[in-house]
């Protein structure tokens, strides 16, 4: 196991700049910070290009490493480096990037998130999160969505990325596939002409579009859909956080069986 104590150690370089999108797309990962995460990549088999661990953390938890999978013993300031937090918990791998996409005219069964333009990251991780938890197949990213492995989006997904399919894609293209194929693409807004979401009945195949926390649905989308819901509001909010009522949406459009 390599030692490494300094931050201008070439791979804490390299390691430090997966912070940013540039850094990913010229190495082609990613970085999960935090045993939760390191955790779930090993259990799911990712491939993983490095392990970096502090001492602490070393001997506090019991894992087995991956074989092949270069592990690095690292320092708290090298750990603080790296994860750009103040206290990091003291372990981190290097992830490859997912490549994987799926055309809409392949994916005709499940349930779909789509999100359009969302930019928060901790919606979106959220979300993906929630996705996951409520049974649904996939998340689809669409333009204008702020970057799906952001530090920020990736901690909170808690490793959702691993048990469900989160792809890019154009959402019109989407949404048309799936009505033409006879999958119910429901959007959501505020206005007069949408649903209460609890006129619809919950089914096992359909999509759910979420919309920009200030914008929403664009037109071309809303004009799109089988129907557009709204969430009834009883208090004196004005609104929903996206994430909120994404959670409210899948959970009660997903049929269990």
């Amino acid at each position: 196991m390599e030692q490494i104590v300094s931050k201008k150690n070439e791979h804490v370089k390299v390691w430090a700049k997966l912070a940013t999108k540039k850094g990913r797309e010229v190495q082609g990962t990613y970085l999960l910070d935090g045993w939760h995460l390191v955790q779930e990549a090993i259990n799911n088999k990712a491939k993983m290009h490095a392990i970096m661990v502090t001492e602490d953390q070393l001997k506090m938890h019991e894992l087995e490493f991956p074989e092949g999978v270069p592990v690095y013993l690292i320092t708290a300031e090298v750990a603080k480096y790296i994860g750009g937090t103040v206290s990091p918990q003291g372990i981190f791998a290097e992830i490859t990037l997912p490549t994987k996409s799926l055309k809409p005219s392949y994916v005709h069964k499940g349930a779909w998130l789509l999100l359009d333009g969302i930019q928060d990251p901790g919606n979106i991780g959220t979300m993906v999160r929630t996705a996951d938890a409520a049974g649904f197949k996939g998340v689809v990213l669409g333009d204008g969505s702020a970057d799906l492995y952001s530090p920020k989006v990736v901690r909170a997904m808690q490793g959702s990325q691993f048990h469900i399919e989160v792809l890019k894609g154009n959402l019109l293209e989407w949404t048309q596939e799936l009505v033409s194929n006879d999958l119910p693409v429901y959007g959501s807004q505020l206005n007069p002409q949408a649903k209460n979401y609890q006129e619809v009945n919950a089914s096992l195949d359909f999509a759910l579009i979420m919309g920009n926390e200030g914008q929403g649905m664009s037109e071309e989308l809303a004009k799109a859909t089988t129907a557009n819901l709204y969430v009834p509001i009883n208090g004196e909010a004005e609104s929903l956080n996206v994430a909120v009522a994404a959670g409210i949406l899948m959970f009660n459009l997903k049929l269990v069986l």
